[in-house]
């Protein structure tokens, strides 16, 4: 197995600096990053100071994604850990609660938490995804203090039409997911569905249980144009899941002790509900605009044992925002004033069925202020600021920055440099939640803080058809939230560190199409301290490459997928004093490789087998990564 690894590895070395001349891609400049501005515009990929990935619909199709998590390895910067219920994705070596994650601009991290739960995400058709790396919080506030991740689904207008698609294979799996958009007179609109069930395989080592995992996802969007200068919009999202748990064996005596263990009987709930709606108001000939959205997140966790309840959580967040823009300039030199105000609640109960916990509801409220300038000279120069004030009823109030410029020369060339600053508020659990007496909460917290910066350089190539990057990006957290086991009970409880935590790497990035063969390839290492201490689940290297190859006429494509994860470090709770120990997760490659054949210009049967090599592996310590799996379906679109 290892020499297939490497051999693959010693592939993805060859090819990458290929890329650099047979790009196609290299982020059309005709196409803008939502995430990266509050106007409503967006920035063009080549005029962005920061770093940001863009997975679009084509990626999602050639790979064959089902869940959004998955293809997030293949962007710079980004990690991933995956176990049942706790599926976690980190930025640059940050916490994995420090990334604003949004779907279609709601806000999607349950509060309790204070983090999102990818498990839950299913990839709907035609969707894409922005990943915005560094601090955003002068964007966003809290919770973007490492980045921000945006899924986007279509409008009606974007991506007409009918689709469906239903797939079988390996491990009981059985996915679909369909969607009907349209145009109506001055009304678009666009609903779509999707569903994700598995029976699993066994996670613990030498375990038997099967852990399956059942996510159905149901949204619609809509847009009136009322007049030419104004039109509303809406969304809303019902997510439901049910996913199968294996605990930690916590018998002192027992030869497992701190193991994952087969735990027949134990399960989890969730439910989510996402609203938005947002109206837009343009004047002066569109130079002037105002938008003015509101929006809902619902959340409810169960947990079950022989389907008694065990534990349980319930969470809201309500939220108001309003926008205004102004454009100003000529044709050689446009520039943009954008201002903000996000008013904010965020809601929280335990609901633990075993009188342990306070079970009443307890709020924070938050309001921020947001001032930003962009401005583009010769559609070469590009500069920007933001600033963020946040007035918090709990905790002290927070100021945040951003600063980020772009230049591109003649030659292709583009150099970019951005830097700022980034808050992240303590969560409901964190301040109060207790799980069994094993965590108690800690409600004297602080909120971490966090600066950084980065400089990076591209080259285009074939006319402006490819593209090759460099990053090199640096941040220091203060503040840091941990878990601290104090005498004389040695109960789980947080804390903030005083000393600081650093974070800096190298990233890098190729990818472009040579004839009928597409590449895209990412490479990033990582430097990650707590306290002079390498962090945990922080894999220093970290390596992806996509090659696609396509059929005559496009009528049919092959994706391989190879994607490298370093060795990395992990907490071992296998001391009776349940004081953790640090242990070694060992590195692995999956392959993953993806089929599509049109058999009519309607229809499209397709097939994949993921994890090739049935590589042998552990994200977390002692649950056991998924082996081989293969899974076939049809598509249509009409």
């Amino acid at each position: 197995m290892k020499t297939y690894r490497h051999l693959l590895l010693a592939a993805a070395a060859v090819l990458a600096p290929t890329l650099a001349f047979a790009a196609d891609d290299g982020g059309a400049v005709d196409e803008v990053i939502v995430t990266a501005s509050r106007s409503g515009d967006g920035v063009r990929p080549d005029l962005l100071g920061g770093s940001a990935t863009v997975i679009d619909q084509a990626m999602l199709d050639q790979r064959q994604v089902r869940q959004i998590q998955d293809v997030l390895r293949d962007v710079p910067g980004v990690a991933l850990s995956r176990i049942p219920g706790l599926n976690q994705v980190r930025i640059r070596g940050a916490e994995a609660n420090h990334t604003l994650v949004l779907i279609d601009g709601i806000e999607a991290a349950d509060p309790y938490f204070g983090e999102f739960e990818f498990g839950t995400l299913i990839a709907d058709e035609g969707a894409k995804v922005e990943v915005l790396r560094g601090q955003q919080s002068s964007l966003y506030g809290s919770d973007a203090i490492a980045g921000v991740i945006n899924y986007i689904t279509p409008s009606g207008d974007e991506d007409p039409g009918m689709q469906a698609r239903v797939e079988a294979g390996s491990f009981g799996t059985v996915t679909s997911a369909a969607r009907i958009a349209g145009v109506g007179g001055p009304v678009d609109y666009a609903l779509s569905a999707g569903q994700f069930s598995t029976d699993g395989s066994p996670n613990a080592r030498g375990g038997s249980r099967d852990i399956g995992n059942d996510v159905w996802n149901v949204s619609g969007k809509a847009r009136w144009f009322v007049s030419d200068r104004l039109r509303i919009s809406t969304v809303a999202r019902y997510v439901r899941g049910r996913t199968d748990i294996n605990n930690s064996d916590y018998n002192p005596a027992s030869p497992t002790f701190g193991y994952t263990i087969d735990s027949p009987g134990s399960y989890a709930k969730s439910r989510a509900f996402y609203g938005l709606a947002r109206g837009e108001l343009d004047l002066m000939d569109g130079r002037w605009t105002h938008a003015l959205s509101g929006q809902i997140g619902r959340f409810e966790r169960d947990g079950y044992d022989f389907d008694a309840p065990s534990y349980g959580d319930r969470g809201q967040r309500n939220k108001a925002s309003y926008e205004t823009t102004f454009r100003f300039g000529s044709e050689t030199l446009q520039q943009r004033v954008t201002l903000a105000v996000d008013l904010e609640r965020e809601r929280f109960r335990n609901t633990d069925p075993t009188g342990f916990a306070f079970t009443g509801w307890r709020h924070i409220d938050n309001l921020g202020l947001v001032a930003a300038y962009d401005l583009v000279a010769d559609d070469r120069l590009a500069l920007g600021a933001s600033i963020r004030h946040d007035d918090n009823d709990r905790f002290d109030n927070a100021d945040t920055w951003r600063v980020q410029g772009s230049y591109r020369f003649d030659t292709g060339t583009r150099i970019r440099a951005a830097a700022g600053s980034g808050v992240k508020a303590p969560g409901f659990g964190e301040l109060y939640g207790y799980v069994d007496g094993r965590y108690i909460g800690n409600p004297d917290l602080k909120p971490e803080k966090s600066e950084g910066w980065e400089v990076g350089v591209e080259q285009g190539f074939a006319e402006g058809a490819g593209l090759v990057g460099l990053t090199w990006f640096d941040s220091t957290l203060k503040n840091e939230i941990y878990t601290t086991f104090p005498p004389p009970l040695y109960v789980a409880t947080p804390a903030n560190r005083d000393t600081k935590s650093k974070q800096h790497g190298l990233e890098a990035f190729a990818r472009g199409r040579f004839g009928p063969v597409q590449f895209d390839a990412a490479y990033t290492h990582l430097k990650a301290r707590e306290d002079g201490v390498e962090e945990v689940r922080r894999p220093k290297t970290i390596a992806s490459l996509a090659a696609t190859l396509f059929a005559a006429d496009d009528r049919g494509s092959a994706t391989l997928v190879v994607r490298y994860h370093g060795a990395q470090k992990d907490l071992a709770y296998t001391d009776p004093s349940f004081v953790p120990v640090r242990v070694t997760l060992a590195d692995y490659t999956l392959v993953n490789f993806a089929a599509e054949w049109k058999l009519t210009e309607k229809v499209s049967v397709f097939g994949r087998v993921e994890n090739l090599l049935d590589e042998e592996y552990e994200e977390v310590f002692s649950f056991v990564g998924q082996g081989r799996g293969a899974f076939a379906g049809l598509k249509a679109r009409f």
